[in-house]
């Protein structure tokens, strides 16, 4: 048994073409997709963080919600971002995470995390596009287009 080892093995299944999905065309057209697809029953509840994984096109491949947390927060654990992102072959990520105060504007932590993030991914050839905050009401605020990306 000392010479024993796991095998790792790595998987990714699409059950939605990504080839027939639009492409992300802005953070107005993102945040709509992001709302439309997110719990309206939990929107409002608790904060949750999640992962647009994108292709070389920006379609996407699918949506990965990395953690839930409370009322005022959650926790994201980048080493397990990458993975999934490296997993799924993902060229591009566009993060986002809800704010069920209706305060959009980013706090002091979203800002620090979306920089080591946007850091980590520089170093693997892997495009942030943005990060969206949604309100439960479908209002949002980019990243990208306040110049904080």
């Amino acid at each position: 048994m000392k010479d024993k080892v796991n095998e790792i093995q790595i998987s990714y299944r699409e059950k939605v073409k990504t080839f027939k999905s639009e492409p992300i065309k802005g953070s107005k057209h993102a945040a709509k997709l992001i709302y439309n697809n997110w719990d309206k029953e939990t929107i409002g509840l608790q904060e949750s963080f999640k992962i647009l994984l994108l292709n070389n096109s920006n379609k996407v491949k699918g949506v990965y919600p990395l953690s839930i947390g409370g009322i005022t927060g959650t926790l994201v654990d980048i080493r397990i971002l990458f993975a999934i992102v490296l997993k799924t072959l993902s060229v591009g990520i566009l993060l986002t995470h809800n704010h069920p105060s209706y305060k959009l504007l980013p706090s002091e932590a979203d800002k620090r995390l979306t920089r080591k993030i946007k850091e980590a991914a520089q170093l693997l050839d892997i495009n942030v596009l943005d990060h969206i905050i949604i309100a439960p009401n479908g209002e949002y605020y980019s990243f990208a287009d306040n110049g904080l990306l």
